[in-house]
């Protein structure tokens, strides 16, 4: 049985395992084939991967030989081998239209998004691996943005206050921007509609801004929910009294399958200081300002809005060994001692992740948004 690994698509710095992840691969009694430069970007080359056993070949000739194919992103080949199995990052809530095509060829789907936040799936949440990155990632871009400094300074000339952040959404990679910009020396106000996380905002140093009446997320697996026009209509003032005095803001909220919520108007941007900043991680799915625009930088009333949702990417060598542990640990769901691949539908870490299997829509969410 043979574990193919692709090279990402031009912009994405990330592999999906790195040499001393493949090693751990090859003591699954596997096979592992890697695209020539795959791990180029991540600073990891094809001798090394050589050296722990791994083989190298051109693109083609992986995906030919390749029974379990790893990909972080969305793969545009069509040609993999007959009932392959794809396994990487596919947002499928979003992509149903490509899932809906792999199930006709036939293809076997694993998106690692996916995947039950439960805590037995804690060693394979990529999400969770990746959102570290970015939160601490995206506290260090706003200081090199920001035109002032983060710390208070008391100097002969003068003293300098201290940055002012407000940081949207207190899931993993908001509480490592809140840890990051802390030890940074800003003082950091965080809105998040799950009062649950209160604690774990505080215990880091930050004030948190709390809005009465917010909808049950207990259920939802670590995930926002969708909250009520009243609640919608209270989170916007207190958003809007916190942002008037941010220099700062990091935008994190994300809806799954959902477009990302408007929470920073542009009446918001318009009273900020001129100079400030908002990096805005939800710009992928339309962002949490009405600037944002993926990928890019756009100046607004002097304004900052850095639209960027693959922040891990710029930190490609502990993101692709983080990433390449937490898809080994899954493999080891698939794969039984002798190397073959055994799908067990009983446990719920493998169905939950499984969006496409037989020729089916086998994910309920992905199959009602194709139906």
């Amino acid at each position: 049985m043979t574990i193919g690994i692709l090279k990402e698509a031009a912009g994405e710095n990330r592999v999906s395992a790195l040499p001393e992840i493949v090693a751990n691969f090859i003591k699954l009694n596997v096979n592992v084939a890697v695209e020539t430069g795959a791990g180029d970007n991540a600073f990891a080359a094809d001798d090394d991967y050589k050296k722990v056993g791994a083989s190298i070949h051109s693109r083609n000739e992986v995906i030919a030989q390749a029974d379990i194919v790893l990909s972080i992103t969305q793969p545009t080949d069509t040609n993999f081998k007959a009932k392959a199995i794809l396994l990487g990052v596919f947002q499928p809530l979003f992509n149903f239209q490509q899932m809906k095509d792999w199930s006709a060829k036939g293809y076997t789907v694993f998106s690692m998004d996916t995947i039950p936040r439960t805590t037995r799936a804690q060693a394979m949440d990529v999400l969770s691996s990746q959102a570290n990155i970015a939160g601490y990632k995206a506290v260090l871009l706003a200081a090199t943005s920001y035109s002032r400094y983060f710390p208070m300074f008391m100097t002969a000339a003068g003293s300098i206050a201290p940055a002012k952040m407000l940081i949207l959404g207190a899931g993993v990679a908001g509480l490592q921007a809140i840890a990051t910009a802390k030890r940074l020396g800003a003082i950091v106000e965080v809105f998040d509609t799950r009062p649950a996380v209160k604690e774990e905002v505080m215990s880091l140093g930050a004030k948190f801004v709390e809005v009465e009446g917010a909808a049950d997320a207990s259920k939802a697996g670590g995930y926002a929910v969708e909250q009520t026009e009243e609640f919608l209509q209270r989170q916007k003032q207190r958003i809007a009294e916190s942002a008037a005095k941010a220099d700062i803001i990091i935008s994190t909220a994300q809806i799954p399958g959902k477009k990302a919520p408007i929470l920073i108007t542009k009446e918001m941007i318009a009273a900020m200081r001129s100079g400030s900043v908002i990096i805005d991680l939800a710009a992928s799915t339309g962002g949490n300002t009405e600037h944002t625009k993926n990928n890019e930088t756009v100046m607004v009333n002097n304004v900052s809005i850095i639209g960027n949702s693959n922040l891990a990417s710029m930190q490609p060598s502990d993101a692709s060994k983080v990433y390449g542990k937490n898809i080994f640990n899954f493999l080891k769901l698939i794969i039984n001692a002798e190397g073959n691949i055994n799908l067990n539908f009983e446990d719920d870490l493998v169905i939950g992740t499984c969006i496409v299997h037989d020729g089916k829509i086998v994910n309920e969410r992905t199959a009602q948004l194709i139906s």
